[in-house]
């Protein structure tokens, strides 16, 4: 009877373990995950994560099993135990045959244990001199510049050409199977860029310049976040990566060094005067107009993008609309002050943003 006991404890620890180990799987999923890598330097560390996953699983396995071991074997000695008179006097002396086998256990776990740290210092040691490494020539890489701000990313591309030379704001368009080399710094308080899928973090700090080379493989929107607390918004602080084929990337480069398109219907028209005769002037660029301050996202081409106030909302009518009357009831804190517009006023200048591709 005690030995059905003891094998259906045995069974009921074996379902727990295999149940907690499913649950922890499923949690680390999913597709922006540094275990969904599509890169080279993301690929490395989800390795190491994975020696390290199976390398401390093993570990907890066997420590359960010496654990319920341990126990059911307390229970066959106290069912099969003889009385013996209590006393008073210590054990001065110890089973000499239990002490070895103890010492034994001891000593080889301790080795074991200086084993595995040692294996983890080693990977990890060669897979950040990997990550961190520039692994291509200087001139077959697209520079790009990123900025952080409390709490949108600019992201400015290079070019030998400088009309060639754009500013857009919080998604990083990317060649598939290209180089790219991010030279990032911060204009207010410390933010970490992080594309789980494409790399690990890297900390942007004011006054200092910071690089990153990234390469993706596969095609695809990839959704990256600060991960550095920075202020009141921090967790509305994300990004977008978008790789796409290298003509692709190419037309969409060409398309974004142009100016602003003209306005060509009468409300598309209006709508730009609203914009440079209001506040917007005073914070955005739109290439092409008189509008030229840095102190906000660059609207040359607004209406390209998939999303607005750093990956916040989809841009869609609806969303602007409520974002330029109050986006502080949408993202409080941040930098964009309510405006206080007329119906036909907003509307002539929601026709005026959403031209802008």
């Amino acid at each position: 009877m005690r030995m059905m006991k003891g094998k259906l404890l045995t069974q009921r620890g074996a379902l727990a373990l295999a149940a907690a180990w499913g649950l922890m799987l499923s949690g680390c999923g999913g597709v922006n995950s540094s275990l969904n890598s599509v890169g080279p330097q993301a690929a490395r560390i989800e390795k190491l994560w994975w020696l390290m996953f199976y390398v401390c699983s093993a570990v907890f396995v066997l420590v359960m099993i010496a654990l319920f071991v341990s126990v059911i074997r307390a229970r066959q000695d106290t069912a099969t135990r003889v009385e013996i008179p209590a006393t008073d006097e210590p054990e001065l002396k110890p089973e000499p045959e239990r002490e070895r086998r103890m010492t034994r256990v001891v000593v080889g776990a301790t080795a074991v244990t200086v084993l595995i740290i040692f294996v983890f210092l080693v990977a990890s040691f060669f897979t950040g001199r990997a990550i961190s490494s520039p692994l291509y020539a200087p001139q077959n890489v697209l520079t790009i510049e990123v900025t952080g701000h409390q709490w949108w990313w600019e992201v400015r591309y290079d070019d030998a050409t400088p009309s060639r030379m754009f500013t857009t704001a919080n998604e990083i368009h990317v060649p598939v199977g290209q180089p790219v080399l991010l030279q990032m710094t911060s204009r207010d308080v410390i933010h970490s860029f992080w594309a789980p899928n494409i790399h690990g973090k890297k900390d942007l700090i004011p006054g200092k310049s910071s690089t990153l080379y990234i390469e993706v493989d596969h095609p695809g929107m990839y959704r990256g976040q600060c991960a550095e607390f920075c202020g009141h918004q921090h967790a509305n602080m994300g990004f977008y990566i978008i790789a796409e084929s290298p003509e692709d990337f190419n037309r969409w480069r060409d398309s974004q060094a142009q100016p602003a398109v003209s306005p060509v219907t009468d409300s598309q028209k209006r709508g730009q005067q609203v914009f440079l005769t209001s506040t917007c002037v005073m914070c955005h660029t739109i290439r092409g107009t008189l509008a030229a301050a840095t102190e906000a996202p660059d609207l040359t081409h607004f209406a390209s993008r998939q999303t607005f106030a750093a990956g916040t909302l989809p841009n869609t009518r609806g969303h602007l609309a409520g974002w330029v009357v109050d986006s502080q009831s949408i993202k409080p804190g941040n930098h964009m002050p309510p405006n206080s517009l007329e119906s036909d006023d907003l509307m002539a200048l929601l026709d005026y943003l959403e031209n802008l591709k």
